[in-house]
């Protein structure tokens, strides 16, 4: 008869309790680690929080006029001229190697709005921010080849692609308002609205002459200062802008319907998607008076407030600096200006603040950096007055 024979429970072994119990503290030493790495983690993160709500900050929205680093730039350089160095992380405070200090963002971003809405080549035109005074950009003139071939044919060298450096003239645009101290002092005077106003329509003014007709000498080159010829797209150089003449030297002819509609259609389909006209205000009157051959006029209002006048179907962009219609002008431009013209820019204004030129009155030299060129001339096409 088998007598059984009985094993020691777990728990009653004092070998595999004691094993039992080592086992479960170093699991727990293991938790209270893990526990103590996630509180320190917390801890950590609480940290960053606080020390980055005690400094001033960073930047903000672009119209946030009560930023610290725009309260801190108006009130103690512009108001009172305070140059001492103080901590402000979003602007360059002294800035010696530009002669002035740096605009914050939001007033920059304010004087860049207003230049878009004044300035109308700016609203149309191809705009880059650069670092630098010199830019450049490669422009593909097309030129690759290609062929056909059957299947196992040898696949002959295809004709390399043809390329054209584009370097945007560069001049330094400037601005030079100026208030009374009185004015500064009174905390009740809106210093960066006004003072954003005043660069704005400065900047636009000179902006939208040089844009049109500037020579290329310390300042941009004018989409009216390229070349112009009759050839079309395939024939003449690149850079030269191709014009239509209105078949007579006192205005747009005895057929001015036909002379605009070969305007339009001098552009290629493809930069006729967001094309605009443009003219000044005297050209405009004429053109609003033209009747097709049954009566109905060319141009057409806006059907919505906001929207800009057509003709042809096309929108229609006022810019005085445009040439009154004259024997051998252009008074009108047809393309799609995005494509054709080029803005390069640093985008960083700079002001620096004279209060010992024209006293008791506070001058505020502010400057930027701005360049322009034709892009594509293939993309701007021109009336010309014939004489």
């Amino acid at each position: 008869m088998d007598i059984p024979v009985s094993t020691p429970s777990p728990v009653t072994d004092p070998a595999a309790a004691s094993f039992d119990i080592v086992a479960r503290q170093d699991k727990a030493e293991a938790d209270i680690t893990a526990l103590s790495a996630e509180v320190e983690e917390v801890k950590t993160r609480l940290d960053r929080v606080a020390r980055a709500a005690t400094r001033p900050a960073i930047g903000g929205a672009a119209g946030d006029m009560a930023a610290p680093e725009v309260k801190g730039f108006v009130d103690r350089y512009l108001r009172r001229g305070d140059t001492s160095l103080f901590e402000v992380k979003a602007m360059n405070t002294l800035v010696p190697a530009e002669g002035g200090y740096a605009v914050p963002r939001q007033i920059d971003a304010l004087i860049a709005r207003q230049l878009v809405e004044i300035s109308p080549i700016r609203a149309l035109a191809q705009v880059v921010q650069t670092g630098t005074a010199g830019y450049r950009k490669l422009v593909a003139r097309g030129g690759t080849a290609s062929g056909w071939v059957s299947e196992t044919a040898p696949r002959p060298e295809t004709g390399a692609p043809l390329f054209a450096e584009i370097a945007p003239p560069t001049g330094e645009l400037y601005a030079n308002p100026a208030a009374s101290q009185a004015m500064l002092d009174d905390a009740g005077f809106d210093l960066e609205s006004w003072l954003a106003s005043e660069i704005a329509m400065e900047f636009a003014r000179a902006e939208g002459a040089a844009f049109i007709h500037g020579s290329g000498i310390n300042q941009p080159d004018g989409f009216l200062n390229a070349p112009a010829t009759a050839q079309a797209d395939s024939a003449r150089a690149f850079g030269t802008l191709q014009y239509v003449g209105s078949g007579a030297a006192a205005g747009f002819g005895s057929n001015p319907e036909a002379r605009l509609i070969d305007l339009v259609h001098t552009l290629k389909a493809g930069h006729r998607q967001g094309a605009s006209w443009v003219m000044n205000s005297a050209t405009l009157a004429e053109v609003r008076k033209l009747k097709t051959a049954d009566g109905a006029f060319l141009w057409q209002p806006g059907l919505v407030e906001g929207q800009p006048d057509r003709l042809l179907g096309y929108p229609v962009v006022e810019a005085e600096d445009m040439p009154d219609i004259a024997a051998g002008a252009y008074p009108v431009a047809f393309g799609n200006f995005r494509h054709g013209y080029l803005i390069a820019e640093r985008s960083a204004t700079q002001i620096l603040r004279d209060p010992y030129t024209n006293k008791p009155f506070v001058h505020f030299y502010a400057t930027r950096r701005v360049g322009g060129q034709v892009l594509d001339s293939a993309a701007i096409k021109l009336l010309k007055i014939e004489e």
